[in-house]
């Protein structure tokens, strides 16, 4: 055995025991302290799914949990632990707690009065999205970020929280119910402050001044709320500022020219307001902006051309405002990096920019309700990436060259290029599209163009296409029953057409009105698509969200309605007014639960209306008015709820809500559906009069009758 040898077995059983020595002295100032260990094991985090590892006996090893050298606890770090239950008075015990973050749990209830405040090292407090509420009663001064975003507190924020925050470098209350105004002064005691968002409460007032002394403020957030007034002055002050968002609010007044100041800005996000004026002529200094969203205002005049130096936008968003001017003045080949661009709801005019198509890296466009002109040229295939292409409403011409060069887009998503085209014929050459052609269209919309010529046959290979909207144009013919062969396709309206023949059976058998588990692509869309309802705008920003709908209203269809109508299960409109159909209504119509609007008026439709419809539960738009209905209307259900109006031109129809009712000669539907049950139902009564009045009259007269016979 070597010397080496010797000397390694003499040493190892030395070195053993130092090394647990000094294991013993970690682990003795590692050891947890009993009453916080205790502490800790009283609050409901044993409720979480799955369970926490907290078996061993030393706390500062337990899941989410850190301590100091000397074992007391400065960290809980416990988000999306399926938390549940209430915040326990305890946490107050553990006074060297530095870092608190139970974010993204399920833990309710109101905070314990003052929990906070003997937690006097406390930098870090993240209770967001929680289901906590009641109100705030202050956190410590050496707090330095907090996050209660996306609960149910309300109350006002008293400016005493704020001055207690000497060191404050980010606060986000948003999500909740906070009332009252806004803090004012909130950086006089924090120098400090990065982040203040005050978004989606309940705040109403001006937006405080003193905002110029919050000297590092990046991020200024308090939109989704009730503030009015002008936009503060001294805000302008805050040159370290890179984001404003302050949208959907009642702010009015002009974007002041001193914006350009704020020269680190990348986000301006004030839509949804109603500020007026120009945009500031100066704006193009601000090259880092990225973000400019300011659609639903009222600001107004054409759009200053130094905008285009801002070379790092990536979305511009101005629809529904007052600009106007000529589009094609504008160099948007500057702007390498947008990404998407929405300038509709304008009075822009001119012809399509074709600097556009150098905007390589474009997804979306909208110039829709302008008065554009021309025509859609080729370069538009460059774009690769672009999804989403909106330019309804405007004066383009050519539809047979916009298609043959769009289904070169082999990425457009959305296509709607309603009210262009007029009084032109639309391509049926079952060739101009191949068959990869428009592969990935979902919504496809050529609607108010006064299109003429018959369904173009092409629309068969748009196997994705969901929403097709054809409506007031002048289609000829007959509905192809192919397009019960488009698998996702839930929504069309071809109303207001020249479409003849019957109601196409296959139609019936549409898969994503049939089957709840047809695929949909459930996909935000790059911007909201926008639909007139009810008297009001819809917006979707998820084409799933439209309603499952058949409208062929205005046309000249003829025969029954089918009775597999019913297969139809997830229908929720269906709109068949002024066309020629003829004969009952099918009692299969109740079978569609999902139906919001039923509207079968000005037809040739008899019989009576079918108790059966009484089943809809929810319908809020009905009419069969001006057919040749007779009967009661069925009593006692939501059939009554609708005004006359619904029932009107039926000259047969009796009872609520038509002023006249209907006379005992009538049977009511309980009866037909007793007698076709049972039976016919024998007259019993007077069939027994008639009888007796046979037998007294052969009881009197048969005898006399009898003797001047036998005479």
């Amino acid at each position: 055995m070597s010397y080496q040898t010797r000397s390694m077995q003499y040493l190892m059983p030395h070195h053993l025991l130092f090394t647990l020595f000094l294991f013993a002295i970690f682990s003795a100032n590692h050891a947890c302290n009993q009453i916080e260990r205790n502490s800790l094991l009283s609050l409901p985090f044993n409720t979480s799914s799955p369970p926490l590892n907290w078996s061993s006996a030393d706390c500062c090893y337990w899941e989410g949990i850190s301590c100091d050298d000397k074992g007391q606890v400065t960290h809980i770090w416990l988000p999306y632990k399926g938390l549940r239950g209430s915040m326990s008075p305890s946490l107050g015990n553990l006074t060297y707690l530095s870092h608190l973050n139970l974010s993204h749990n399920s833990l309710l209830g109101h905070l314990p009065k003052g929990l906070f405040l003997s937690l006097n090292q406390l930098m870090v407090l993240d209770l967001s999205y929680n289901h906590l509420f009641g109100e705030i009663s202050g956190w410590p001064a050496s707090v330095q970020i907090v996050d209660i975003s996306s609960n149910q507190f309300n109350g006002t924020i008293q400016s005493l929280f704020l001055q207690r925050a000497w060191s404050l470098i980010e606060l986000n209350v948003s999500n909740n119910s906070f009332t009252g105004s806004i803090p004012s002064y909130p950086c006089i005691n924090s120098s400090f402050i990065r982040l203040l968002d005050f978004s989606r409460n309940l705040h109403g007032g001006q937006i405080p001044s003193g905002l110029g002394s919050c000297s590092k403020l990046k991020v200024l957030r308090a939109g989704f709320n009730s503030l009015s007034g002008l936009l503060p002055h001294d805000i302008y002050n805050a040159t370290w500022l890179e984001e404003i968002s302050l949208p959907s609010n009642d702010l009015s007044g002009p974007i002041s020219s001193d914006i350009v100041n704020l020269t680190r800005l990348t986000n301006l996000e004030l839509f949804e307001n109603q500020l007026s004026g120009k945009l500031p002529a100066n704006i193009g200094n601000l090259s880092k902006l990225k973000y400019v969203i300011l659609h639903t205002n009222f600001l107004t005049s054409s759009l200053p051309p130094s905008l285009m130096n801002c070379t790092n936008l990536i979305e511009l968003i101005l629809r529904f405002n007052l600009f106007e001017g000529d589009i094609t003045t504008y160099n948007f080949s500057s702007l390498p990096q947008l990404t998407t661009i929405d300038l509709g709801f304008n009075t822009f005019f001119g012809n399509f920019p074709i600097s556009l198509y150098s905007c390589k890296s474009l997804r979306a466009i909208r110039l829709s309700y302008n008065r554009l002109e021309g025509q859609i040229q080729p370069e538009v295939a460059q774009l690769e990436f672009l999804s989403f292409l909106v330019l309804s409403y405007n004066r383009l011409t050519n539809i047979t060259g916009a298609i043959k060069i769009l289904i070169h887009c082999k990425t457009l998503s959305v296509v709607l290029l309603g009210g262009n085209f007029l009084y032109e014929a639309i391509p049926t050459d079952d060739s101009i599209v191949s068959s990869n052609g428009f592969e990935n269209i979902r919504f496809l919309g050529f609607g108010d163009c006064q299109l003429m010529g018959q369904f173009p046959i092409w629309l068969s290979k748009i196997k994705k296409l969901e929403v097709l909207n054809l409506v007031s144009n002048r289609i000829t013919g007959s509905i192809p029953g192919w397009l019960s062969t488009l698998p996702r396709l839930f929504a069309f309206d071809l109303s207001n057409n020249l479409i003849s023949g019957e109601f196409p059976k296959e139609l019936c058998a549409l898969p994503a009105l049939v089957l709840a588990e047809t695929l949909v692509d459930n996909n935000y869309l790059n911007l909201p698509v926008f639909s007139a309802r009810d008297g009001t705008l819809g917006q979707y920003n998820v084409l799933s969200n439209m309603r499952q709908t058949i409208k062929i209203a205005n046309n000249s269809l003829s025969g029954n309605i089918p009775i597999e109508i019913g297969h139809l299960k997830l229908l929720r409109q269906l709109d068949l007014r002024h066309n020629n159909f003829s004969g009952n209504i099918p009692h299969q119509i109740s079978e569609l639960a999902n139906l919001e609007l039923l509207d079968l008026s000005t037809n040739r439709l008899s019989g009576e209306i079918p108790s059966s419809l009484s089943r809809l539960h929810f319908l809020s738009r009905f009419s069969v008015a001006n057919n040749n209905l007779h009967g009661p209307i069925p009593s006692s259900t939501q059939l009554q709820s609708f005004n006359a109006s619904a029932y009107e031109g039926n000259l047969g129809l009796c009872g609520p809500p038509l002023p006249h009712g209907c006379t005992n000669t009538v049977s009511t539907n309980e009866d037909i559906e007793e007698e076709e049950e049972n039976g016919p139902t024998i007259p019993w009564f007077p069939i027994s009069v008639v009888l007796g009045f046979i037998a007294g009259f052969w009881g009197v007269c048969g005898p006399l009758l009898y003797k001047f016979m036998s005479n």
